[in-house]
């Protein structure tokens, strides 16, 4: 039987003491902690300046906010957008419609027919918008349709992406204002218009997951810390941290493009990891503070020292977890669309600005609490300081008696679990990426409303075709005479496609326009397939004698070009995470066993989430109980948002639970006794830090946005798994099958190694 040794258990700042030597507060975050601690006025005086800067620059971020992108660089979508506005200048960029409908008037009505010329009137003239075609036109063909109940205006917008879409509010505030109240109603519908709803409805939805998420975030923070203030200070930390990110991310916006999605995906990073950080460091001062061997001569100055403890212990975790964190979002950057790069530069900001906050607001807070923190505490909080000390310490307790469970039989637990997680994993194998369009089944949006009234009367795919382009194969090496003869072929083969409602065809001095309207909703599989069959299946013999050039673009091709990117730079991703990720826990741990171990257990969570996202987003178990209608695919966002986050989250409770069993091990030599302590000592905090990363992230499954809902799921069940079955089960479990083998690191590269005093 494995027996727990009856070594007391002291704190950190009496552990840490080698030969008399104090390393802790030898630490250059002790020494930073006790300044901030000393000059709390100053530090909050500045901290709260520069928070009202970032307040007051909120307004311009969401001014700035533009559309959300999925284009991937060079690729045939993006190649579409360019030559239609080379080849087609007086065409616009984009093809959308005003789609009218009444239940009183038909279009033969003269009330009808004025609103629709009055629309003409304010749409023709503004410089956003490229050609106008009311069903009244000579050329018009099928845009009076529902019995004359149903009329469509074809418009095409000019600009590039960005413009399109800041102008799209403008342009539906003008068609409604031409409407009036006549009866009739009108929306412009296209991919621009879709994308302006779908920001609108995540920045709605996102607040109303804050709703949710913060405050049973309190209710767990309250029963963790068990004192009002010291539940309070976490929340108020990490609103204060995405309150700077907000003001940097306006900053940058002068700059880059940022959409709503990026801020989105900062709001669920930002608080989670930042309620994470902040409840780490407000423990361990606690701890400290009401540790009876501090020997300081005053108040103050015991306060300072809890201080400096806490951020040279916990402060010290939570920035190599951001430095993880960091370098693991950091690899999207190596993808070619906006979209990741948006992400990973957010993701990044996020984690340095909770950490700044971290270290300076927090500590100056701490030290101008004091003794306050335990204010509105709650019976169980007024135990003695011995009792609290042991709760958290070496003593035989639940946690330490679960860990000495589990190693009784390690061969078992760790089978036992890994088999779990590999069955879960099994439904990543058939896992297929898209882009969902379900802003348009909200119907509150314009898109909506438009959608409705354009799929009855046409079909779902018509709110955005595919583009088709056919161009000579030097784009004007050649005459019309191939290009007008491959796009008429094409054109034969699409409307003998059940998949396809119509195509209009426009032909320009150096090239072939093809409009193809699906007969399928543009975010569904039979779409992909049918821009997937035009690409690989009658475009390559047309294009087989060299005079022409077939391009397909559209939202479509756009959404599958950016699920075609991520998987062609998966092992490029896989490299650089795992890679750093491996390079940064060897400099740390100082071991080469348990880097390895921790990078291939997060592999297993990582497919095990996504095997769990898999069989209830897009195997359709999920619908009933999360409220939504499966798309038959995983919005193409999600693996790399959950596998680089959860890759860089779940080190945070890996190095706070490793560093604590190194501690032990390094006093005492018993691996064994080490693994329980570090448990005992830990378990608390990365439970309590696990839950409320899971009931924030787990909000925005209450969102009506599938992207949203899907990356709440996976972030929440990636760190549940992590924190349960990884760090408390299979972590002690591996730990006591390597032994000694965990601290195995040969002489030379140790010498190698950079020492960033851990310890």
């Amino acid at each position: 039987m494995i027996r727990l040794a009856t070594t007391e258990y002291r704190p950190v700042s009496d552990v840490a003491q080698s030969g008399g030597t104090d390393t802790v507060r030898q630490s250059r975050l002790y020494r930073w902690g006790v300044t901030v601690a000393r000059h709390r006025r100053s530090v909050l005086g500045v901290c709260a300046l520069i928070l009202i800067a970032c307040l007051a620059a909120y307004p311009a971020l969401q001014r700035a906010i533009g559309v959300p992108s999925y284009a991937v660089k060079n690729s045939q979508s993006a190649r579409v957008e360019q030559l239609v506005e080379q080849l087609f200048p007086g065409l616009g960029n984009e093809d959308d419609v005003v789609a009218f409908t009444s239940t009183q008037h038909i279009a033969s009505d003269p009330t009808y027919r004025a609103v629709i010329t009055a629309v003409d009137r304010t749409l023709r003239p503004r410089r956003d918008v490229g050609s106008v075609v009311d069903p009244y036109d000579l050329t018009a063909v099928g845009q009076i349709l529902s019995g004359e109940h149903v009329a469509l205006t074809l418009v095409t917008l000019r600009g590039g992406a960005n413009q399109r879409y800041m102008n799209i509010r403008s342009l539906q505030t003008a068609v409604t204002r031409a409407v009036g109240d006549s009866g009739i109603q009108a929306w412009l519908v296209g991919l621009s218009p879709i994308l302006k709803d779908l920001s609108d409805v995540q920045k709605t939805e996102t607040e109303h997951a804050e709703a949710i998420g913060l405050p049973a975030a309190f209710v767990i923070l309250l029963l963790t810390l068990g004192a009002v203030v010291a539940a309070m200070l976490p929340l108020l930390l990490a609103i204060a941290g995405l309150v700077l990110t907000y003001g940097a991310l306006a900053a940058l916006a002068l700059v880059f493009h940022f959409d709503g999605l990026l801020v989105a995906v900062v709001t669920i990073i930002g608080l989670g990891i930042g309620i994470d950080y902040s409840l780490f460091i407000v423990s361990r001062f606690h701890e400290e503070l009401t540790s009876t061997t501090t020997e300081e001569r005053d108040e103050s100055e015991r306060v300072a020292d809890a201080v400096g403890v806490a951020l040279a212990t916990s402060g010290r975790t939570i920035m190599f977890s951001g430095v993880v964190v960091a370098l693991s979002m950091g690899a999207l950057l190596a993808m070619n669309s906006e979209v990741y790069r948006e992400i990973a530069v957010g993701a990044v900001i996020a984690v340095m600005c909770m950490l700044v906050v971290s270290m300076t607001l927090l500590p100056a807070t701490l030290a101008l609490l004091g003794a306050g923190i335990d204010r509105g505490a709650l019976p169980w909080r007024r135990r003695s300081a011995v009792a609290r000390s042991a709760a958290g310490g070496g003593r035989r307790g639940g946690w330490s008696a679960w860990a000495l469970l589990i190693m009784r039989r390690p061969v078992l637990v760790a089978s036992t679990v890994g088999v779990l997680l590999l069955v879960a994993t099994v439904s990543v194998f058939h896992l297929r990426l898209g882009v969902s369009a379900d802003v348009l089944q909200n119907p509150s949006t314009t898109s909506g409303k438009g959608e409705r009234v354009l799929a009855q009367a046409v079909s779902p795919g018509a709110v955005s075709p595919i583009q088709v382009v056919v161009a000579g194969a030097g784009v004007r090496g050649h005459g019309n005479g191939a290009q007008v003869a491959a796009a008429t072929s094409l054109n034969e083969a699409m409307e003998r496609d059940n998949r396809v409602t119509g195509v209009v065809e426009r032909r320009g001095g150096a090239g072939v326009l093809l409009t193809v309207i699906p007969a399928v909703p543009i975010d569904s599989t039979a779409a992909t397939r049918l821009v997937r069959y035009i690409r690989n299946d009658l475009a390559p013999p047309l294009e087989a004698h060299g005079r022409v050039a077939v391009f397909v673009g559209g939202s479509t091709a756009r959404a599958m070009d950016a699920s075609d990117e991520l998987v062609a730079k998966l092992p490029l991703l896989l490299v650089l995470i795992l890679g750093s990720s491996l390079l940064f826990l060897l400099v740390i741990f100082r071991s080469v066993v348990l880097p390895v171990k921790a990078v291939l257990m997060n592999l297993l969570a990582t497919g095990a989430t996504m095997g769990l996202v898999v069989w209830v987003f897009q195997d359709a178990h999920g619908q009933q109980l999360l409220n939504f209608t499966s798309k038959g695919f995983i919005q193409v966002t999600v693996p790399v948002i959950t596998f680089a986050l959860l890759f860089g989250l779940s080190m945070d409770y890996e190095i706070f639970l490793i560093r604590r069993v190194r501690e032990e091990w390094r006093k005492t030599g018993d691996n064994t006794l080490a693994v329980a302590t570090g448990i005992e000592r830990t378990a608390r905090p990365i439970t309590a830090a696990a839950a409320i990363m899971v009931v924030v992230f787990g909000s925005f499954m209450a969102a009506g946005l599938l992207e949203l809902k899907q990356i709440g799921f996976a972030l929440a069940a990636a760190i549940a798994l992590d924190a349960t079955l990884i760090r408390l089960v299979l972590v002690p479990a591996t730990m006591r099958l390597l032994g000694e083998r965990n601290w195995w690191l040969p002489a030379w590269l140790e010498r190698v190694l950079p020492d960033i005093g851990v310890d």
